[in-house]
């Protein structure tokens, strides 16, 4: 492994994801580096859970989200034990797909099914909060070496806080959004009713909250009909 080399191409990517215009973006360019970066990488993918509910978020390949629904069905394999905040542990490796694995003995034999050979798990997550797993995947058994692993965990780090860099900026974009739309909405009803902007802003209000609707949606609705809809 030539980490100097290694070190400017991470260097390179991480300046790379904090120049990407969504969330989404970003996160496929955290897979599309997976396959560049990482030794025997094949294919790579983020497997994020909430609750119950489990997504498959910018899979370099199908293969990829058709692990996360294999691991979904059988609720088992490393990518939800790496995702789960219960655990301690940060990196969950399958080294061969052709041996029994006591860990996860339903999901494995199923993998191999689909041409999977090796795997390795890495936990996204800042010290303020966990977004899940980057996942990696080879179809030949033994791909990932120590090395593999090590580059593996800087690119998760790196991604973890450029993922999280993607999610502020696109909530204070919503925020804005939403600031600039309820605006528009109180200078109809100023207009429309001749009431003072608080007025304005207490209708809003009172309508959302009277009807079980978001303010924003509320703020929306004036901007599509002029006035305050009917309840």
């Amino acid at each position: 492994m030539d980490w100097q080399r290694f070190a400017e191409q991470i260097g390179a990517m991480a300046h790379d994801l904090l120049e990407q215009p969504s969330v989404d973006a970003t996160l496929g360019r955290i897979t599309g580096s997976a396959t560049e970066l990482v030794a025997g990488c094949d294919a790579a993918g983020i497997l994020v859970l909430s609750g119950q509910e489990s997504l498959s978020l910018a899979p370099s390949e199908p293969l990829v989200a058709e692990l996360d629904q294999l691991q979904r069905k059988l609720d088992q394999g490393p990518c939800f034990d790496a995702a789960r905040h219960s655990t301690e542990e940060r990196v969950f490796r399958i080294a061969d797909f052709t041996e029994e694995e006591s860990r996860w003995p339903a999901f494995v034999p199923e993998a191999l099914k689909l041409g999977v050979g090796s795997m390795m798990g890495f936990l996204l997550f800042t010290e303020d909060e966990d977004f899940g797993a980057l996942n990696f995947y080879s179809r030949r058994p033994g791909a990932f070496t120590e090395d593999s692993e090590r580059a593996g965990v800087l690119l998760a780090s790196h991604a973890a806080v450029a993922l999280s860099a993607a999610r502020t900026h696109a909530q204070m974009e919503h925020a804005v959004a939403t600031r600039h739309q309820i605006g528009q909405a109180m200078g109809i009803l100023m207009a429309r009713y001749r009431i003072p902007e608080n007025e304005a802003f207490n209708a809003l209000r009172r309508y959302s909250q009277d009807n079980n609707v978001k303010l924003r949606e509320v703020a929306l609705l004036v901007c599509e009909q002029g006035a305050l809809p009917k309840p």
